[in-house]
């Protein structure tokens, strides 16, 4: 590991000592299992770049003042996930370091690395992308096929290519590298497109204690959102809830200003990570304020227990009417605080609710206590379920070849077409399935048209992220010119989209029956 000893790696550092038990047994689980081939040993760095530079210092500061921890979360799961599968790791948020270890030639020239790249993979995220582009010159592009990108929020392929997102008017901060959708990595399933990396949970309490009488919640609610401006116009809806349940913060407060919370609400300030896990043990509920949006907090409060409560969103949120979004590489429709939570797990752990209509919000938490809920963990936000998962993309994703995906494979494939209008995303989903973009080619040819029963007055190559697709008005089929662009996502109402769907395993998104 490089010189780091920031409080980002401080709290990474923590993680993975804290969980190291758990992902020790969950490894000697995997070797002993029969079915599970266990990849090569590779040479792998993990470069966290917004961590680096300034940008890092700011993200520092940040940590210490009830920042988004969700980013340092996924890298400490993601550096101990590898380690349990037996690859050797180097770890640095130093551009100094960086250099030194990928062999940049010296200067700020376009000169290539001075030897050939001695790690397999490496991990990073936007920032680190743009580093190494400046440290690897000419060599980048030759190189790129082995990066793998830490993306909370997904990146579609519209906004992929840089030409095609600005003929299209597709605006992104972000998009643009050219690479494999696939090499992008993100927190939850919600792009499929990407690899959906994930991370592990807080354990639960112990099965045995679970089962006993001994297990119990406290009549409390702990409120998500650690700064003070996350809480802003939301005092009618905590307040329905406080007359309920007695309520508990964790919210920063700087010394030099007073606070701005309800006098009813009962501060802890910030906690470690244990004392904040304890206090969701003690638990009933833990209630969304409708921002941060799509963290691990969520997914961990359940995991311990909790219900957890959120505002839904009406209309969607999205690039076209929200902040935080624009300028995002998606066009995803946010329907909730927190999707993944709402779609995937749903009641009785998970409560969507109008937080302006305080009526109902006091009427689902009166409910809720009455309602007995045990912790519930997603397999795939286990340390197995990550094992599992991780262990695939690298046994079966190789971006450097050039030859078509054969995983997943072909047997996996469930054609459907999809209705004017609609995305590959929701088609799938409609039939409990999830789009793969890696069948895509399966379906780019005059046989996928034929095996639907269209009749195709003309079909022409096109550079068009919808495509393949079919326009009844004209009978006109549409072939994919270039597979960068092969997408779930995107609509269009004079398209029905040819969309490749498969199943998936239970509680494991990323995986299906045949993958293994």
């Amino acid at each position: 590991m490089g010189s780091n000893s920031g409080n980002a790696i401080k709290f990474m550092l923590s993680r993975v000592e804290r969980m190291s038990e758990r992902w020790m047994q969950a490894g000697l689980k995997m070797r002993k299992s029969n079915n599970k081939t266990i990849s090569p040993q590779m040479r792998v760095l993990l470069y966290p770049g917004a961590l680096a530079g300034g940008v890092g210092q700011h993200f520092e500061t940040m940590v210490e003042r009830g920042g988004p921890l969700g980013e340092l979360v996924q890298w400490a799961d993601l550096g101990a996930c590898l380690t349990i599968l037996g690859h050797n790791l180097s770890l640095t948020t130093s551009r100094q370091d960086l250099h030194s270890l990928i062999g940049a030639a010296p200067g700020k020239g376009s000169c290539p690395i001075q030897r050939p790249l001695t790690f397999d993979l490496i991990y990073t995220d936007y920032h680190g992308l743009a580093h190494l582009q400046v440290a690897m010159g000419l060599a980048f592009q030759h190189y790129q096929c082995r990066f793998r990108i830490l993306d909370s929020f997904g990146t579609e392929p519209a906004f992929n290519l840089r030409s095609y997102a600005r003929s299209r008017s597709y605006k992104t901060l972000w998009g643009s590298w050219g690479l494999q959708p696939l090499q992008y990595m993100t927190m939850f399933p919600h792009t499929p497109d990407n690899s959906f990396l994930g991370f592990v949970t807080e354990e639960a309490v112990k099965k045995d204690e679970m089962m006993s009488n001994a297990y119990k919640k406290d009549k409390i609610a702990v409120i998500y959102g650690k700064q003070d401006y996350m809480w802003q116009g939301k005092s009618g809806y905590v307040e329905a809830i406080s007359e309920e349940l007695e309520t508990h913060a964790t919210v920063y407060q700087s010394p030099e200003h007073t606070s701005n919370l309800p006098s009813f609400i009962i501060n802890h300030g910030l906690l470690t990570q244990e004392r904040f896990v304890q206090l969701l043990q003690r638990a009933k509920l833990f209630v969304g304020l409708g921002f941060p949006y799509e963290g691990p907090s969520p997914i961990e409060a359940v995991a311990l227990g909790c219900v957890f409560l959120q505002p839904q969103f009406d209309p969607p949120h999205s690039s076209d009417n929200n902040d935080f979004y624009k300028g995002k590489p998606t066009t995803r429709q946010i329907t909730s605080q927190h999707p993944y939570a709402e779609d995937f797990i749903g009641k009785p752990y998970v409560w969507t609710v109008d937080m302006n209509n305080h009526s109902d919000v006091q009427e689902a938490v009166r409910t809720i206590l009455h309602t007995e809920v045990k912790p519930f963990t997603p397999r795939e936000f286990t340390c197995e379920g990550m094992l599992e998962r991780v262990n695939m993309y690298i046994n079966h994703q190789n971006f450097c070849s050039k030859s078509v995906p054969t995983w997943p494979p072909v047997g996996s494939l469930r054609i459907h077409l999809g209705p004017l209008g609609q995305t590959c995303v929701s088609v799938c989903r409609r039939s409990s399935l999830v789009c793969e973009p890696s069948l895509f080619h399966q379906l780019n040819s005059p046989a996928a048209f034929t095996r639907l029963r269209l009749d195709c007055s003309n079909m022409a190559q096109e550079v068009n992220h919808l495509f393949p697709a079919y326009n009844p008005w004209g009978r006109h089929c549409g072939l994919q010119q270039n597979p960068l662009l092969f997408s779930c996502a995107g609509s269009d109402p004079s398209h029905r989209r040819l969309c490749p769907c498969r199943a998936h395993l239970p509680g494991q998104v990323a995986l299906c029956p045949d993958c293994q």
